[in-house]
């Protein structure tokens, strides 16, 4: 890239930084197939006309920013603004989606970016078709009070902060050169665009083809994947490129996850079955209950507020600080020392208020750790429905209406060559059920 430097720039934009790039821009040009330098000859394209929509595109970023965007997001998205020009949203290749009006032209092909963002549109109205709804997409995509957020790494950034945007925007009439919107109405363009950085694998790229990668089968025949989704939660790439290593993964994992929070609840856990077996009926509050309980309870205000901004890192963060004052409480009440008949009062109480408490934090880390959030709530005495769980079904076409239905399988029928079957109408889709779980705050233990 001639703006940063970045030798993995492509021939339409750099990833590192943004850039938008001709081929011609490239230093030391070549194909990334055969590694030959390329020649450059003159073609026909559709382009997009972005400096037709720029100042909308950047009247929209603009309030993006004000509403709190991460700054990642907004920095590369304005970089792209800086010298904008059209974008040949066709290409001359063999593979891909035929161009409309060019099929007497076989090597000519829509840019997949071009097409892949129309995918939401499109795939949100053919879901509300086979669920028998043809206009519940509408919610989406019509209502101005709907919310809908975007999830993806850096190099999806320009995509979705820009190009489908101002595919949007032109759609809707609401470019330079005007016009009113089509069939579908007038969309709703992204709420957010949340978007990580880069992370790197003991200061290498992940790479497939030369060995820097991690298997997910890998991964889980050795740890449980809350351990990982803990991880990245707490160390990954939020908003500036991380590393991974498996020594940064063993010690937090080990340090922090299994000796804060891990322990906690064990040694409660622990206590209230040799004690009691039930969860204790509680005596008097002292103010240091009461002090630590009305601190976990703004604790959900916190988490939650952060969640909601898409600040995970800040969010363990706090709920872990809780956990450290949960666990200074037993320091500092000492439960395991009160063993006479005089002191099982206190004894019922400071249980009953770590019961309390395991279950405001166990609430919190769902979103993180919903294996083991679960597991957390059955040992506690609960029914093991903290955090829903998707679910991998089979589908087949559902006759003439179209509609999906669900058809014999099982997860474990899902084979890396299973795709295969949708030939015949039939394959898995990830589905489940969020209705009826925890909400978002304190609920009460149930004493016995």
């Amino acid at each position: 890239c001639p703006l940063c430097g970045y030798a993995g720039a492509r021939g339409d934009q750099c990833d590192n930084c943004g850039n938008q790039l001709d081929p011609i821009d490239l230093i030391d040009p070549r194909s990334s197939i055969n590694g030959e330098t390329p020649e450059f000859v003159e073609t026909t394209h559709y382009f997009l006309n972005l400096p037709e929509l720029a100042t909308a595109l950047s009247e929209w970023l603009h309030g993006r920013e004000a509403a709190g965007w991460r700054p990642n997001v907004i920095r590369f998205a304005k970089n792209f603004l800086e010298e904008v020009r059209p974008r040949a949203m066709t290409r001359d290749i063999d593979w891909g989606i035929p161009v409309p009006g060019w099929e007497d032209q076989p090597t000519k092909r829509l840019y997949v970016w071009f097409d892949a963002v129309v995918g939401y549109l499109s795939a949100s109205i053919e879901w509300a078709k086979r669920t028998g709804d043809p206009e519940a997409w509408r919610k989406w995509w019509n209502d101005p009070e709907a919310l809908t957020y975007y999830f993806m790494g850096k190099d999806n950034i320009v995509f979705h902060a820009q190009i489908w945007p101002a595919e949007l925007l032109g759609y809707n009439g609401e470019g330079a050169l005007g016009g009113t919107p089509g069939v579908f109405g007038k969309l709703n363009l992204p709420t957010e665009v949340v978007s990580s950085e880069f992370l790197t694998m003991e200061g290498k790229k992940f790479a497939t083809s030369r060995g820097i990668v991690i298997y997910v089968r890998d991964m889980l025949e050795r740890y449980q994947p809350d351990a990982l989704r803990y991880f990245i939660s707490a160390a990954g790439p939020e908003t500036s490129d991380a590393d991974f290593t498996w020594e940064e993964f063993l010690r937090r994992t080990n340090n922090e996850l299994v000796a804060g929070w891990g322990n906690l609840v064990n040694r409660t856990a622990s206590m209230i079955h040799k004690r009691f077996g039930e969860i204790p009926e509680p005596a008097e509050l002292q103010q240091i209950d009461v002090a630590l309980l009305v601190s976990l309870e703004s604790g959900f205000v916190e988490v939650g507020t952060l969640i909601e901004g898409h600040h995970q890192k800040s969010a363990i963060a706090a709920v872990m600080r809780l956990v450290g004052e949960v666990n200074r409480y037993v320091t500092d009440t000492q439960p395991f020392k009160l063993k006479t008949e005089e002191e099982l009062p206190r004894l019922r109480t400071v249980l009953w208020v770590l019961a309390q408490s395991v279950s405001d934090l166990n609430t919190m880390l769902a979103p993180f750790l919903p294996h083991s959030a679960n597991a957390v709530d059955a040992v506690m005495g609960g029914a093991g429905r903290i955090a829903p769980m998707p679910r991998l079904v089979w589908v087949s076409e559902g006759g003439e209406d179209g509609l999906l239905a669900e058809a014999p399988g099982t997860p474990e029928d899902v084979a890396p060559d299973s795709i295969l079957e949708v030939a015949s109408g039939r394959y898995p889709v990830i589905t489940g059920d969020y209705a009826g779980y925890m909400t978002w705050g304190r609920h009460d233990v149930e004493v016995g």
